[in-house]
């Protein structure tokens, strides 16, 4: 059982801007990554989400960090049922696109062959860190539109086929998923599935899904925080404004409490902080690892936090 904290991104722009993470002269993609991995034993990839991840970023990624070291991979947003423009897609593909007149596509708008290539470039994306022993979970972090109405519930289903045996997390945001007609089904399609259960600490606002401390694999639990921002959960249209919140070192150790319970369920727990916006998901962060029980500044990449 262990425990190991990370944040969603270590080359968000505002943290690079803003300059009070990175030492002097850390400028390159290769310098910021071997100094994010000598803070943190993971990381959450966003950027797999915008584009299609390549195997050949993986690849340097497996070289630039030390052994131990696991990548959580988000899902691409066409597999997740987010608008997608044309641009998002490979270039070769972008010329087999169908031509809808429309500028996003959706997942429902694209030829079975083109579907099928796009799962297979993401698998061989994924691979030299499966390989590596680097992969943690893939992580589909689902629209917010998609309900449990018939059509989205299948949709859902198709993307938990899709990626058997792969090590899967779902995090759901509508609220219809945790509702309380519908939370005991969610949590027994994860498990029936092997599906990995996203824990969500977000602002408290009705429209997204309920907040549950609960597992369904025993291989992996993962706490998000996001921040809890209401004034910018649903308003702002860049993620710096939405994820905008630094939480209060108070805040951090009620939040250990469930953590630690959850983590005794588990093999792995990732805590994952996705407030970010400048240095916020570093610094709280580095505040919940010292109050899980780091030891000294010397922190062993991939070692986490053995529980008591």
């Amino acid at each position: 059982m262990s425990i190991e904290v990370g944040t969603a991104s270590w080359t968000d722009a505002t943290l690079i801007k803003s300059g009070r993470f990175y030492p002097k002269g850390c400028t390159s993609a290769e310098a910021r990554l071997r100094f994010y991995a000598d803070h943190f034993p993971m990381v959450e990839v966003d950027a797999s989400y915008y584009a299609m991840p390549a195997a050949a970023n993986s690849a340097l990624w497996v070289q630039r960090t030390p052994p131990g070291f696991t990548f959580n991979m988000k899902a691409f947003r066409l597999f997740t049922g987010h608008q997608t423009e044309a641009r998002f897609f490979p270039p070769d593909i972008q010329q087999a696109l169908p031509q809808t007149g429309k500028k996003n596509l959706y997942y429902r708008d694209i030829p079975p062959d083109i579907i099928d290539e796009l799962w297979r470039r993401f698998f061989e994306a994924l691979e030299p860190l499966r390989a590596a022993g680097k992969l943690g979970a893939v992580l589909f972090q689902f629209a917010p539109w998609l309900t449990t109405a018939p059509r989205d519930k299948a949709h859902v289903a198709h993307c938990a086929d899709r990626m058997t045996p792969w090590l899967t997390a779902f995090e759901f945001r509508n609220a219809s998923w945790f509702d309380e007609r519908h939370r005991a089904s969610t949590l027994a399609f994860e498990r029936e599935r092997g599906l990995v259960h996203v824990v969500m600490d977000a602002p408290d606002v009705t429209t997204r899904a309920h907040t549950v401390w609960d597992v369904t694999s025993p291989r992996l639990a993962i706490v998000r925080l996001h921040g809890r921002n209401a004034d910018t959960w649903s308003g702002s249209t860049a993620a710096s404004g939405r994820f905008n919140y630094d939480y209060s070192d108070e805040e951090l150790e009620q939040l250990t409490i469930p953590i630690r319970e959850i983590a005794r369920r588990v093999d792995r727990t990732d805590v994952v902080f996705n407030n970010c916006f400048e240095d916020s998901a570093q610094r709280n962060g580095l505040t919940m690892m010292r109050l899980l029980g780091q030891r000294d500044a010397g922190f062993e990449a991939g070692a986490g936090f053995e529980l008591e």
